[in-house]
């Protein structure tokens, strides 16, 4: 086939939506379909391929508080021109902006078979940032948005289920994957702890997000200091940056703030903590999940998303009930306590059962999903 993919967000920009973007796109080139990438320009950029397909680089610009990340404008015109010229079998819309917007538009006006993804709850960010009340609006826009595709494509069937209750119509499954290669306990670093200021035999406790006001960190920070008055030396470690990043590091010095880290990197970082706290709960997934765990690392987090989906275990992790703050503390004290435990005593069995919760979600076995979707979209359009 030839898949147009359009999405508004894209490495380098950190975040979840632009690096299961770039993975499917990855995907899909690696079973040999032509990929057309359309994203707004930025710096530094080049027209070109990039692992396997072209790009097609648009105008944007910054978006509002996250200066690092970027929307794309409308470009109705030129994607109908060129999509009149070279038309795509199908079309894959990862964001709701004006540029995800005017692609749908387009597809519709030449015919193209065209699914959109869910990725993000831009209603529950709205409570979040002072603006509650436009939260109904938002989730009528989002609702109005995916109902013009031919399907809508969501990473859990907790979230199948919740959209289509709320009149979202031809929502399907596709799973999320994660890159158990790159990430994987052999890359724990002594080092790396070291550098925290964590001695052998002291948990290390890690967050990996962008640091803003919807990401309830200041719940990760309670439940350390409990954790801490039972395991004096342990540390917080804090990978990542955002609006909120100031804020919190003048109100929690004792926490190590690493900025934000990638590739083999970042993975060192997963790897080398003990305990895995994520306590937002505005996410539709939360990818760092499956990369915590794949690192070897247990999680505690509220019982939705990947979290809901994955985490089978005690051992692999903890989850707790929604909005039960003091469930998600308790949690981490007894995790906490029992990484320690295992430390001291070289057991590998948190690691391990945290590990085996996500062996099976290869990339190659998502991406040949994603295909078979993809490709059952065009031939119901064309027939």
């Amino acid at each position: 086939m030839r898949v147009a993919i359009v999405t508004e967000t894209w490495p380098p920009e950190i975040n979840g939506v632009a690096l299961t973007v770039q993975a499917l796109a990855r995907g899909l080139a690696g079973l040999g379909h032509a990929v057309e990438l359309v994203r707004p320009r930025q710096d530094g950029d080049a027209a070109g391929g990039d692992d396997g397909y072209e790009q097609v680089l648009l105008p944007g610009a910054s978006l509002p508080r996250y200066p690092g990340l970027r929307f794309g404008l409308p470009a109705h015109h030129a994607l109908h021109q060129r999509w009149s010229q070279r038309r795509p079998d199908v079309l894959y819309i990862a964001t709701e902006g004006p540029l995800g917007l005017t692609a749908l538009g387009a597809s519709r006006r030449l015919g193209i078979a065209a699914c959109t993804g869910f990725h993000t709850r831009f209603d529950d960010f709205a409570r979040h940032y002072g603006l509650g009340f436009l939260t109904p609006v938002v989730f009528a826009y989002l609702r109005r948005f995916h109902n013009r595709a031919s399907a809508t494509l969501v990473p859990t069937a907790e979230l199948a289920g919740f959209l289509g209750e709320h009149g979202f119509r031809n929502v399907r499954l596709l799973r999320r994957a994660v890159d158990t290669e790159l990430f994987h306990p052999a890359r724990r670093d002594e080092a790396l702890r070291a550098s925290w200021g964590v001695a052998p035999g002291d948990p290390a406790v890690l967050h990996v997000g962008r640091i803003a006001p919807e990401k309830n960190l200041e719940l990760a920070v309670r439940a350390f200091h409990a954790l801490r008055e039972r395991a004096p030396r342990a540390r917080l470690v804090v990978v990542g940056d955002g609006p909120a990043l100031a804020a919190l590091a003048a109100r929690h010095p004792d926490v190590v703030f690493a900025g934000i880290r990638r590739g083999e990197d970042l993975a060192r970082h997963y790897a080398s903590a003990d305990l895995f706290l994520f306590p937002s709960l505005t996410e539709t997934f939360g990818n760092v999940t499956l990369e915590a765990l794949a690192s070897g690392v247990p999680v505690v987090a509220f019982d939705y998303g990947a979290a809901r989906e994955h985490i089978d275990s005690p051992l692999a992790g903890a989850r707790v009930p929604r909005d039960d703050e003091q469930a998600f503390v308790d949690a981490a004290v007894r995790l906490g306590e029992e990484a320690r435990r295992c430390l001291q005593r070289g057991d590998a069995a948190l690691r391990d059962a945290a590990r085996a919760a996500v062996t099976a979600l290869s990339t190659a076995s998502v991406a040949r999903h994603f295909a078979d979707l993809l490709g059952e979209l065009s031939a119901r359009r064309a027939a």
